[in-house]
């Protein structure tokens, strides 16, 4: 089975995924965030109250469309970036939910998420998987009911193309060990990103990442290798990401001193 799907939500618009999951697509796309941030809606069939996966931005429009699917019981932040939270305090003010992250400072009501805490709500039971890497507050949440299984990725896995691991936030070395973790996850699992369409298998998905990574890493040896260890990370851009968009350059560059930090951390540098 392909790890791709062509199917995405039109903004505004409710989509079943699975029969636990649905998704609203936020309108506010950027090179960042492809074509926006997707909104989970998660309840089992049947269950009168929802959980609502990353509100995302700041947009008034999109919060009360969603807030319409309650009565919502939890909100849950997979990470801090705005294009996820900006929006939760007029999500909490339209719905009243307590809201968990992992970074205890975006918390309301409620507390810190534990590594590997089990969540009972909506009549689901989500996982909460520690994922850091893109940042470090990163997590995923896994779920199964009724022999369907699936993650929601936030932005550890996207929908389309590859995650940006920038310094200082992200760190290359946690995300990689994230990556391996997620890639034993159980054959099947459908992963639900933070950006872009759903995916089909979780292990294949990861599995690409992790070898797409490791290409990356070596066209950065190489670099190092014909400039000497005090290469820049514009130098490396310069050669390795020669083909982006001028508008995701500054992006490159993050993504390429996190490369360097992690070439330092392993003793290559």
């Amino acid at each position: 089975m392909s790890p791709l799907s062509l199917e995405h939500p039109a903004y505004g618009a409710l989509r079943q995924v699975t029969p636990y999951a649905s998704v609203l697509l936020a309108d506010n796309p950027t090179p960042m965030t492809l074509d926006g941030t997707n909104t989970w809606i998660v309840r089992a069939p049947g269950s009168r109250e929802c959980v609502v996966i990353d509100p995302g931005p700041d947009d008034g429009e999109h919060l009360r469309r969603v807030a319409g699917h309650g009565p919502v019981a939890l909100i849950l932040l997979t990470h801090h970036h705005p294009d996820h939270t900006a929006g939760v305090q007029e999500f909490v003010e339209l719905t009243g939910a307590p809201v968990r992250a992992f970074d205890p400072a975006l918390c309301v009501g409620a507390e810190a998420l534990g590594v590997d805490e089990l969540l009972s709500v909506a009549s689901l039971r989500l996982r909460v998987l520690a994922t850091p890497g893109h940042t470090g507050d990163s997590v995923c949440f896994a779920v199964e009911h009724d022999g369907v299984s699936a993650l929601f990725a936030g932005d550890s896995l996207l929908g389309r193309g590859t995650t940006v691991v920038a310094d200082p936030d992200g760190h290359l070395g946690s995300y990689l060990d994230s990556l391996r973790r997620l890639a034993e996850l159980p054959e099947g699992t459908r992963v639900l990103p933070g950006h872009g369409p759903e995916l089909a298998d979780v292990r294949a998905v990861a599995s690409a990442y992790l070898a797409h990574r490791e290409q990356r890493l070596e066209q950065v040896r190489q670099v190092v290798r014909e400039h000497g260890p005090e290469v820049t990370a514009q130098q490396v851009v310069e050669v390795v990401y020669a083909d982006v968009d001028r508008s995701v350059r500054a992006a490159a560059e993050s993504t390429v001193r996190a490369q360097l930090t992690y070439l330092h951390e392993t003793g290559e540098l």
